[in-house]
């Protein structure tokens, strides 16, 4: 096992109907449910499960398209991690990832979710 692990979660409402998130080294961290409908948006449910997971750092690329492969396009979901000193961001289909505090990085994905229906007070992750 690396020495070093990627941590994050996923919404599970916003993976696609019968879509499995399931990358190799894969584990459980936590599950949570939130009351969220003061931020969700039309076509956003009310209540978000978040699933906390962990992997082996060297597998975030294996994490990453498993995760742009289970996805729902609609609505812009996206999910993001870090993996050393990148930030990762996913979205269904496709994989950003950019040197942390890189502001024309975040930019780049911030204006590709737009384009894609993500609400802007959504596009806030951490770097």
């Amino acid at each position: 096992m690396s020495s070093h692990v990627i941590t994050g979660y996923v919404i599970g409402e916003s993976l696609r109907p019968g879509a499995r998130f399931q990358p190799r080294g894969l584990r459980l961290r936590g599950i949570r449910r939130m009351d969220v409908s003061a931020s969700a948006t039309d076509g956003q449910p009310n209540l978000w499960t978040f699933v906390e997971w962990e992997a082996d750092a060297d597998d975030s690329t294996a994490v990453a398209d498993a995760l742009a492969s289970a996805l729902e396009p609609e609505n812009g979901w996206y999910t993001d991690f870090t993996a050393g000193d990148e930030r990762v961001v996913v979205f269904a289909g496709k994989v950003f990832r950019y040197p942390r505090g890189d502001e024309a990085g975040r930019a780049a994905v911030i204006a590709y979710g737009r384009s894609v229906g993500t609400p802007e007070h959504q596009l806030d992750w951490a770097d």
